[in-house]
């Protein structure tokens, strides 16, 4: 075996480990702290403004917080620096934009509010796909190919990117566009990383054959 298979065995390890299950926890403590921060900035803004928009982002972040509390442990899980690094920083960037009382919607609310439900329902959608199985780190945590998984490799991040879409409609503002910017870059990343992983799977394998698109059908 070269030195280089031997690393990439060492940066993925049973879950069972210790200290796979401190990493786990470690993760969740991380996002669920960012959420409550972010939760309060968008219910005190709702609480001055009203606005519906407001409300809807505490949902749409709300929904991958949940999703990490109630996931299964995984079966491989990576130790790298570098996937925590973009893991935890992909889903810090969207609970680091503060709801705006100030800028005008760009496009109808109506509109914006129609595009974050349909990035919200493919995320339930993908999520009822999943089951258990989700996470911000690059990990095995068995092939799933139902539901939206039958069009494109990534459906999760597909409704995170409507989703973003919508609120950067209704609230344009630099901060928001660059953290937005900055999210689906993470996200790319990430994606790469976690194909990275699952492909050691052959049922992945298989799986990407039968769907050749990761985000966007017929696109990307």
């Amino acid at each position: 075996m070269s030195g280089s298979s031997v690393k990439i065995e060492q940066s993925l390890v049973p879950s069972i480990s210790y200290t796979m299950l401190a990493l786990d926890l470690l993760e969740r403590l991380i996002v669920v702290s960012l959420f409550v921060q972010f939760a309060w900035h968008a219910a005190s803004n709702f609480a001055a403004t009203s606005q519906i928009v407001s409300l809807m982002m505490i949902v749409s972040e709300a929904l991958p917080v949940g999703f990490i509390l109630l996931r299964r442990p995984s079966q491989l899980l990576s130790t790298r620096p570098l996937d925590w690094a973009v893991g935890v920083a992909g889903t810090m960037m969207p609970l680091l934009v503060i709801p705006s009382s100030t800028s005008s919607s760009l496009v109808p609310v109506v509109a914006c509010l129609l595009i974050m439900i349909m990035g919200i329902y493919l995320e339930i959608s993908a999520k009822l796909s999943l089951g258990r199985s989700f996470g911000i780190i690059a990990a095995n945590r068995g092939v799933r190919t139902r539901g939206p998984y039958r069009f494109i490799r990534h459906p999760m991040y597909a409704g995170y990117l409507l989703t973003h879409i919508g609120i950067l409609l209704a609230m344009p503002t630099w901060r928001t566009a660059a953290l937005y910017s900055m999210t689906l870059t993470l996200q790319l990343w990430r994606m790469e990383r976690e194909e990275f992983v699952l492909k050691r799977d052959a049922d992945y394998c298989a799986f990407a054959q039968r769907v050749p698109y990761r985000l966007i059908p017929t696109l990307f």
